[in-house]
């Protein structure tokens, strides 16, 4: 039985769907139409009641959902690609940068961004709307910065996240420095020569291609 993913092309999924690919599995994708509703259906809250993305059915029927847990799982169960590194401060440190860039930099940032309106309180008037969504955007875009400021300092000047080996830490954070790039959101030179290392990658462009991006 194949893996199965489910995804939304575009998001968060596209740095898993990055991690399969590099590591050549065969895989089944259904794509996750979140506008539509599909993350609500019934089917879809069987494998996953939080109604997230992303979903990785694994062989034997059992479902995984987070991010990080998905990437960690595939990095410890082939680890023939070294997406996780042998060293354990150094996985640790590919961990740390991951969970931060899920859980701040999409998780506190972004989402201010694409879902503003989840941020708005109850009853707000319609008078106020605008004003209220423009402030949350912009706290967004400062959250954002503040946090490509701080994975800018870490670093390294040359290589991937931690080195000469690319790894889940990489595919977690290329996903917000695209974002950054289809929004218009600057990014600090060490982060900006990361993003387009790994969209040079050729795994990345086929993956961008598949999910309908140039």
């Amino acid at each position: 039985m194949p893996l199965k993913f489910y995804m939304t092309p575009g998001s968060c999924t596209t740095g898993i769907h990055i991690l399969l690919e590099e590591l050549e599995l065969p895989f089944e994708v259904t794509i996750v139409n979140m506008p539509a509703g599909d993350h609500r259906r019934p089917e879809y809250l069987a494998l996953n009641p939080k109604g997230t993305i992303p979903t990785l059915v694994l062989d034997d029927g059992q479902a995984l959902t987070e991010f990080q847990a998905i990437a960690y799982w595939l990095a410890r169960r082939y680890p023939r690609k070294r997406l996780l590194p042998d060293d354990p401060l150094q996985a640790a440190q590919a961990l740390e940068l991951m969970d931060y860039v899920v859980g701040s930099v999409h998780g506190q940032g972004y989402t201010r961004i694409f879902t503003t309106d989840r941020y708005l309180p109850d009853g707000l008037p319609d008078a106020d709307r605008a004003a209220w969504q423009s402030g949350i955007q912009a706290r967004g875009r400062e959250i954002v910065a503040e946090a490509f400021a701080l994975i800018e300092a870490r670093l390294p000047e040359a290589g991937y996240a931690l080195g000469a080996d690319f790894s889940i830490a990489d595919a977690a954070l290329f996903y917000v420095e695209f974002w950054a790039d289809k929004t218009g959101l600057s990014l600090p030179p060490r982060c900006a020569a990361h993003y387009q290392r790994v969209r040079a990658r050729p795994v990345v462009q086929r993956v961008l291609r598949e999910e309908g991006y140039r």
